[in-house]
């Protein structure tokens, strides 16, 4: 079955201009929204405690809140953890400055105007320090990340094309942590987990044009740097969709079914992989253009050609 005809020539660079205008839209909506509203840290980030309680049949979520509130718990995180009987408590760092044995014990005790038959499993506390410090690091991991996709393409490819590239990464990245500034999701390290991930793989669809656009400066030799990279793009379209498209329909079943334990990671792989397809396709490739890439780049002349071409000029 094939759902893009082989034969199709689509003038992605020539609607570039639409894209950027979209693409500078989106990014500022996004960079505004991060820096006025932020983003919203979980506990990993911001430090507290994580209480795992079990129970002997399904609970209801609402009522174990209602119980933790009337205790005085403002704003508790609550969610099912593996299984209906199970609930994953979260407080604020202000409850995880005291022990984490005695937060275990007052969580139980109010828990005891909600459902019954509740037992305490696990107590985690996260120092604030150690939330600041996971910032810290999760910023120089995509830092670092980025970094060495640079130096990557640059060496196998070549700084007008590593451009493109780090761009479009950034370009991902920014709308992501927008989307979740903009909802108020948590961010938290599986989410930071789901953005590293983003990175690999918007990578691997901008490489695979990267490749197909060198091979098609061999192939095309009079064809203009434009129509080689609208030619490359096309050519990959179909596997861009289909890899694109499946991994969606798996993120959107893990999104929907996959509980609120993994709400986040799902979230940020949804809106990275839909935001990495799209900017492989129109951004990557037509920033490097803007650089004025040529065959040249890519196959420079080599020594004893250049002196050849020279005595045949004198």
């Amino acid at each position: 079955m094939r759902l893009i005809k082989s034969n199709t020539s689509i003038d992605f660079i020539g609607k570039g201009r639409y894209a950027v205008i979209v693409s500078a839209i989106v990014l500022l909506v996004c960079c505004v929204s991060l820096g006025i509203g932020k983003l919203s840290f979980g506990i990993d980030f911001t430090g507290g405690v994580v209480v795992h309680v079990q129970y002997p049949h399904e609970v209801s979520l609402n009522k174990v809140r209602s119980a933790l509130s009337s205790a005085g718990y403002a704003q508790p995180t609550v969610q099912h953890f593996g299984s209906a009987e199970t609930a994953l408590i979260r407080l604020p760092a202000s409850a995880g400055q005291e022990k984490a044995a005695s937060v275990g014990d007052k969580v139980m005790n109010a828990l005891k105007s909600g459902p019954p038959g509740a037992k305490l499993q696990s107590v985690e506390f996260v120092g604030p320090q150690v939330g600041s410090d996971l910032v810290n690091k999760g910023g120089l991991a995509l830092l670092y990340t980025v970094i060495a996709i640079l130096i990557y393409v640059i060496f196998r490819f070549h700084w007008k094309l590593a451009t493109g590239a780090v761009a479009a990464l950034v370009h991902d990245i920014v709308i992501t942590l927008g989307v979740f500034s903009l909802t108020h999701m948590d961010f938290d390290l599986t989410v930071l987990a789901a953005l590293l991930a983003v990175l690999g793989y918007s990578l691997n669809d901008t490489i695979v044009v990267y490749d197909r656009i060198r091979e098609n400066f061999r192939r095309m030799r009079k064809a203009t740097p434009k129509e080689v990279a609208n030619a490359a793009i096309n050519q990959t379209l179909a596997r861009t969709l289909m890899t694109s498209g499946t991994t969606l329909m798996t993120l959107l079943a893990l999104f929907f079914l996959g509980g609120p334990v993994i709400h986040g990671f799902a979230a940020a792989l949804l809106v990275g992989i839909i935001t990495g397809t799209y900017s492989s396709i129109f951004v990557a490739s037509a920033l490097a253009l803007y650089f004025k890439l040529s065959a040249q780049d890519l196959f420079p002349p080599k020594e004893e050609d250049a002196a050849k071409a020279a005595k045949v000029t004198r």
